[in-house]
């Protein structure tokens, strides 16, 4: 299933045509993809990657929802940066995400930067990129186009539907919009909407993009430039937000940084300051400018109970899914209070649910780490679900 047509940009490659290196689902005018906004995206295109296989009954798939800033290489080279998937630690075939088990697919969001349609693709009516012609998009819009690629793999019933942060977003909506497509949902470090203090670190990010010279009104592909400093101070910016004083402190303190004074200037005297550096101008090599403006935007469009006159507890009514909800004691991004709403909801609807907070210093990105104790509570909640699908089966379907 794989679409050679693809032109697609990144960071400060704009100027070329970059392949996502994965497969990529094609969707013609006949499959139009509509959107909550009111406009019908056609053709357009989604990327992705898939690890193991999928099995005779078709019942032991896993979709992984990325976060904001990831993509679909989950678990194997990044093809822009060489760097190893972000989520290596738990798929794989010595995994908890087991490759010999599990059918792994993961797939690049719509308005994303690495294969499927987004605002750096070419817009069909003109034959130059989208730029702010691309329509906005929302959480919804992102799992009712992975629904279709589900469809096309030949999917029914997903055994279980994960993600962290802007991918447990995704995972609430599959739960709420395809009830009878997913048996387990395991939502890591995330909630049902973006609260007031995140929109506004968003809105910071995103003044930042617009404020550099180099956006052009979003049309620096068109030149071959890219707003990187801009871009760059949008990720540092919500790179804080993902860590916590405490790692701060455990990892930098206020060490200098390769000197033993202070220079008395504006160079990174400290070493935190060089480290937020590093990581804005190295995320401008992998990701696309006006892709985080829509992504971002998304998350803040998110609002689960909205979308159910107001509660909640609505969203999951008559659901037989199993729910694992997770929160870290020091995600100040996405505290602990954002999950206990989603359960006392689950609750409120007789939804099965699995809570657990687990205790770390390690802030929002702890759901990408190898946390023993996290990765230990997915295995048994996985396990569990394997067992009941065997119980209802009467085989080992899921093995």
């Amino acid at each position: 299933m794989k679409h050679e047509n693809i032109h697609h940009a990144c960071g400060n490659k704009v100027s070329q045509a970059i392949q996502p290196d994965s497969a990529v689902a094609f969707f013609g005018k006949d499959q139009p993809l509509q959107l909550d906004s009111g406009i019908v995206l056609s053709p357009f295109q989604i990327a992705y990657k898939t690890y193991g296989s999928l099995n005779t009954h078709k019942n032991n798939a896993i979709l992984i929802c990325h976060p904001l800033t990831c993509d679909q290489h989950v678990a194997n080279p990044h093809p822009v940066t060489g760097k190893a998937g972000w989520w290596d630690s738990l798929v794989g075939c010595n995994g908890i995400l087991n490759t010999n088990r599990y059918f792994i697919i993961c797939s690049n969001v719509i308005g994303g930067c690495l294969g499927s349609t987004g605002p750096a693709s070419v817009n069909p009516q003109t034959g130059q990129a989208y730029a702010l012609d691309f329509p906005v998009i929302t959480i919804g819009d992102m799992v009712r186009a992975q629904a279709m690629l589900v469809n096309k793999l030949g999917i029914d019933t997903l055994f279980s539907v994960i993600g962290g942060s802007m991918g447990g977003m995704q995972v609430l909506q599959w739960a709420s919009a395809y009830k009878e497509k997913v048996f387990s949902a395991i939502i890591l470090a995330s909630s049902a909407r973006h609260s007031a203090q995140n929109i506004a670190f968003g809105e910071i990010g995103r003044q930042a993009i617009m404020a550099d010279p180099k956006w052009q009104g979003g049309r620096y592909i068109d030149t071959g430039e890219t707003p990187s400093k801009g871009l760059a101070v949008a990720r540092m910016t919500a790179h804080i937000t993902y860590l916590s004083e405490g790692t701060l402190h455990r990892k930098f303190g206020r060490n200098l940084h390769e000197r033993s004074e202070i220079t008395f200037g504006f160079d990174a005297d400290f070493q935190i300051e060089s480290y937020l550096r590093h990581q804005g101008f190295s995320f401008v090599e992998r990701f696309d400018a006006n892709s985080y403006l829509y992504l971002t935007r998304a998350m803040d469009y998110f609002d689960l109970a909205a979308e159910h006159k107001g509660r909640l507890a609505n969203a999951f009514q008559n659901t037989k899914t199993r729910f694992f909800i997770a929160s870290f004691s020091s995600d100040w991004l996405f505290p602990t209070h954002e999950s206990r709403i989603i359960v006392h909801a689950l609750n409120a609807a007789g939804a099965s649910v699995s809570f657990a907070e687990f205790e770390t210093d390690k802030g929002h990105d702890a759901f990408l780490l190898h946390e023993p104790v996290m990765v230990s509570a997915i295995k048994g909640f996985l396990e569990s679900g394997a067992r009941a699908i065997r119980g209802l089966s009467g085989d080992g379907s899921t093995s």
